[in-house]
């Protein structure tokens, strides 16, 4: 495999879908149920979707759930907020996960 993000890639899930096919329609109903409004609007769990997509780096992920996003009224705005909650998420994580390599660089420095 040449390339794990080649678009043909996510053709594989019917796989899934022959060899567990009961595992596969339980998943594709609960993701149907997570995504109807609740206590959150559609629209606010789909541009989450965005955001997660985005942290995971998921490109398929991203683009279903760009376009149920906008299936559900967000707007360019609302997606390029989405994108940069995505930024200060990631970038978060190495801000907080420098602590881990200074307490191991001062843990070494005893040593």
């Amino acid at each position: 495999m040449n390339n794990f993000y080649d678009s043909n890639n996510i053709k594989q899930l019917r796989k899934l879908r022959q060899l567990r096919p009961e595992l596969f329609r339980l998943f594709v109903d609960w993701n149907k149920e997570v995504f109807k409004d609740g206590a959150l609007p559609a629209k606010m769990k789909e541009l989450m979707a965005v955001v997660a997509a985005h942290v995971t780096q998921c490109p398929w992920c991203i683009e279903e759930h760009t376009r149920r996003a906008k299936d559900q009224g967000a707007n360019e705005t609302e997606l390029v907020e989405a994108a940069f909650v995505a930024m200060a998420m990631r970038a978060g994580g190495a801000f907080a996960h420098s602590c881990i390599a200074l307490g191991i660089f001062e843990e070494h420095e005893h040593k």
